[in-house]
C-alpha cells in the first residue's frame, strides 16, 4: 500500500468548526485561536492525534497548517467560512519498515545559520514560519520564503542555508523508525561537519508511536 504526507492550508473564519476524518496528523496553528477535542491552541502550537477531530475557530478566526498521513483522497476542507488549499504533498517512496513514528517539530536558525550536509532517517514535509531559507538537494538549491512548503526524502543528502539578515524557522513533520523516539534523526555525512557548533535549535511539539495500518 502507498501513503502520501500531505500538507494543507486551512482558513477558518470566526465560529466556523471543520471536522476531519480519523488519519495520523499534526495541526500547527499559524494565527489566531481553536478548540480541538477539548483544548484551546494559539498561535505557535499544535496538536496531534490519530483519530476523527473537529477544529473550532474561536470569533477571531484562525489559519492552521495541517499534515495528513493518508493513503488517497482529496483531503481539502470545504464548508463555509472554510478556505482550505493543498500546500504540498508527497508519496512516502522511503517510509522507514517496522514500527513508526510521527514526529512533528521546529528548526530555528539565527542570522546566517546553516546545517550541514546531512541525511535523515526517514521522508517529512517542512513548511517556512519565517525568514528565509535555501536548501540544496538533488543536484539543485531552491530558495523559500515564509509559506513556502518543500520535501525531503531523508536518504537524499541535504543542505541548508539560512538566510544572512534575519532569523529563520520552519515547521516539520518526518515519520521516523520508533527507535528514534526521543533522539535525533539527523546524521551529518562530512567528518569534519560532526564536531562543529550547530546553529539549529529545535523545539519538539510531537513525537508519538503512529499505526498506519489503523
Amino acid at each position: 500500500m502507498s501513503y502520501q504526507l500531505r500538507l494543507f492550508e486551512d482558513v477558518l473564519a470566526g465560529g466556523c468548526r471543520l471536522a476531519l476524518p480519523a488519519l495520523p496528523r499534526m495541526i500547527f496553528v499559524v494565527h489566531g485561536q481553536v478548540t480541538i477535542e477539548g483544548g484551546s491552541f494559539g498561535d505557535g502550537t499544535a496538536w496531534h492525534g490519530q483519530g476523527a477531530a473537529a477544529i473550532e475557530a474561536a470569533p477571531e478566526g484562525a489559519t492552521c497548517w495541517r499534515w495528513d498521513v493518508a493513503t488517497s483522497g482529496n483531503g481539502a476542507a470545504a464548508g463555509p467560512g472554510i478556505a482550505s488549499r493543498e500546500k504540498l504533498g508527497a508519496r512516502l517512496d522511503t517510509l522507514p519498515t517496522g514500527d513508526l513514528l510521527l514526529r512533528g517539530d521546529s528548526v530555528a536558525f539565527p542570522p546566517g545559520g546553516c546545517a550541514y550536509l546531512h541525511r535523515h532517517q526517514g521522508p517529512g514535509i517542512r513548511c517556512l514560519l519565517e525568514g528565509g531559507i535555501r536548501i540544496d538537494t538533488h543536484g539543485r538549491s531552491t530558495s523559500y520564503g515564509p509559506g513556502g512548503a518543500w520535501y525531503e526524502s531523508g536518504p537524499e543528502p541535504v543542505f541548508a542555508q539560512a538566510a544572512m539578515d534575519r532569523p529563520s524557522r520552519f515547521i516539520r513533520v518526518m515519520i521516523l523508525p520508533r527507535a528514534l523516539l526521543g533522539k535525533s534523526s539527523i546524521a551529518y555525512l562530512n567528518e569534519d561537519d560532526k564536531a562543529k557548533p550547530r546553529a539549529q535549535q529545535y523545539q519538539i511539539f510531537v513525537d508519538a508511536p503512529i499505526s498506519l495500518n489503523a
